[in-house]
């Protein structure tokens, strides 16, 4: 049991005083560049759907079934 609680210690301590953690600004910045990212990935797969289901309607009407 001394080990998992070595190992919570060592854990905070790393998060304490090792990890750079980003101020406002940054965090700010990097989640508007992430939601930027996300819309244009999904309009592109939300695209692509579009135009496969436009694709294969109009393959199966010409195959009439």
């Amino acid at each position: 049991m001394s080990t998992f609680g070595n190992y919570i210690q060592e854990a905070y301590d790393e998060l304490l005083h090792k990890v750079s953690w980003p101020t406002w600004d940054e965090l700010q910045q990097t989640t508007i560049i992430v939601l930027v990212a996300l819309m244009i990935v999904t309009t592109v797969i939300f695209g692509m759907d579009f135009v496969a289901d436009r694709v294969l309607t109009l393959i199966y009407n010409i195959l009439g079934k």
